[in-house]
This record gives structure tokens, sequence and C-alpha cells, in this order.
């Protein structure tokens, strides 16, 4: 019985947290955190678990789409995940090969103009991963209208590193006074990475660290950063629906969030009533889907 309430009951709970965002985040950048960990649970092999994974990346692109943000880059490899066994890296290859390529094919893609592109040290990734990445870039090139960026071995550190090599090197020559270093210098030394600042960071699985992702890019001490208790393969729309309300509500008090929250409630449940049971029933039929889905785990810490 339970079971049953449970997806038209979170079906409800997304149409009130919709109607109760007002600004949303033009780029957000997601941690895929729990994809092995999920797998544990069910009993499985760990590339079950990246495999489940890989339907709800699909979903939230998605779901970013319906609500209008420019820009997602998605952790999905990240340069500690090559310290993981053998076999794991090769299944992850596979499967995120297999991902681009179907992405850079797929109809909602070309629909919706999303320009897919991979950011990170893509030479250090096996040549199918690279000839994906490719192919998914030549596809997709013209389009401009959501920006989806897959981070394949990538970290932030080492990305800074290298910025700040090019940088003392360029002064050592005498192309560049050290007095004359902004924060554009750095802009634009770092390599080709997102087209935006990062307005928000959300990580799945439960661990409440950003794991050396897009430290620069994170727009200073303005993202917001959401920590959400579901694995990946978990994550449903009700869960993104709260890490955009984080970003959402970030300045505002908490009276002024339960005010709002609770007119969003009180719409919902009016219109849904207007015309008695059978017309809540249809209002919950009608809303999206937020069965849990996912993509390839990142991080090297979410096999926690």
């Amino acid at each position: 019985m339970i079971d049953r309430l449970r997806k038209p009951v979170e079906q409800l709970y997304a149409h009130v947290l919709e109607r109760e965002l007002g600004d949303t985040p033009s780029h957000i950048a997601v941690i895929m955190d729990g994809n092995r960990r999920y797998a544990d649970t069910q009993g499985v092999e760990k590339t079950e678990g990246h495999r489940a994974g890989a339907d709800t990346t699909e979903a939230i692109l998605r779901w970013s789409e319906e609500l209008g943000i420019e820009e997602v880059t998605l952790y999905a490899f990240s340069t500690e995940n090559f310290n993981r066994p053998e076999a794991e890296q090769e299944a992850l290859f596979d499967l995120i090969s297999r991902k681009l390529r179907e992405f850079a094919d797929a109809d909602d893609v070309h629909e919706n103009e999303v320009r897919i592109r991979a950011i990170g040290e893509t030479h250090r990734l096996p040549q199918r991963v690279q000839d994906a990445v490719q192919y998914a870039d030549q596809q997709t090139g013209s389009y401009d209208r959501l920006y989806l960026n897959v981070a394949l071995a990538y970290g932030g550190r080492a990305e800074l590193l290298g910025a700040t090599r090019e940088i003392a090197r360029q002064a050592a020559a005498g192309e560049l006074d050290p007095a004359d270093v902004t924060p554009e210098t750095i802009d634009r030394t770092l390599p080709d990475g997102p087209t935006q600042q990062v307005d928000l960071i959300i990580r799945s699985g439960g661990n409440e660290r950003t794991s050396n992702f897009l430290p620069w890019q994170a727009n200073g001490n303005e993202a917001a950063v959401y920590f959400s208790t579901p694995y990946w393969p978990e994550f449903r729309k009700i869960d993104f629906l709260r890490g955009l309300r984080t970003y959402d509500h970030r300045e505002e008090s908490w009276h002024r969030t339960r005010i709002r929250r609770t007119r969003a409630a009180l719409s919902v449940v009016a219109d849904a009533t207007a015309s008695g049971p059978r017309r809540l029933t249809g209002t919950l039929r009608e809303q999206p889907s937020v069965g849990d889905e996912e993509t390839p785990e990142g991080p090297p810490d979410s096999a926690g």
C-alpha cells in the first residue's frame, strides 16, 4: 500500500517544488556519487551500478531542459578514477563511449539543440572514448541552446596547476608582468571548460564534499551547494528540485521560505481538487516521471 502511494505523493511534491521555484540557476554541476554503493546494496557487480546510474543522467538532462537551465556539467570520470581496478575502468569506458554516441544521436538532443562537449585530460582516455567524444562534438557542434559538459579524466587541482605553470612560464620569459595577473588571466589560461561560472553544485550519495570539481569555476563563494542522500541511481526529480530550491532560496530568510512553500502547496492542492477526486487523480497522472535513474559515477570517493 505504501509503495503504491509513494510515486503519486512524490509527483505531487515535485509539482509543489516546481511551483515554488523562482530564480533558477544558469549552470549546474553534478557529482554523480553512489553508483558502486548502490550496486553493493543490490548485491550486483559495480558495473551494474554504473549502468543504473546512466538512466539518471539522461533524466537530469531532460529535467534541466524543461526548466530552462542553460548549462550542465557532469563529473563522469575523475583523474583519481584511474586508480580503480582495470576491469571496472574498462567497463566504465565502454559505458561512457556508448552513452556519448547515444546522446549524440538522440532525437531530444537535436530537437533541443544540446551541445555535447568533453572537458578534462581526454588524451589520457582510451581511443574508443576519444573517438566517441569527437563524434559527439561533430554531431552537436553547431548547437548552443543547452550545453552538456562531460568531465572526463578531470581534476580541478591539476587544471589550476597547469594554468599556474603556464603563467609562471610567461612571466619568466618576460611575456607577462606578474603584477598584471588577474582572474581574467587565469580564465584565459585554463583549458577549454564550461562556458560560464557554476551557480549550483549538486552531489548525490550522502558525502558532503565537492571532490576537486570545478574549483575555479564555482563562482567564488556565490555558488550554492546541495548534498543529497540518495545514491545516484536512486536520485529523483524531487531531489533535483530540492537542489534548485537551495539555489533559489540561498539569500531568503527561513521565514520567507516557509511562507512561499505553504502558498505553493495550497495552490497545487486547490487546483488539483477544484473538480473533485477525479481531477486530483488526473493531475497526479500528468506529472513527469520521477523514477530512479542515472550515468557513470565519477569522483573516486564515490565508491564509499
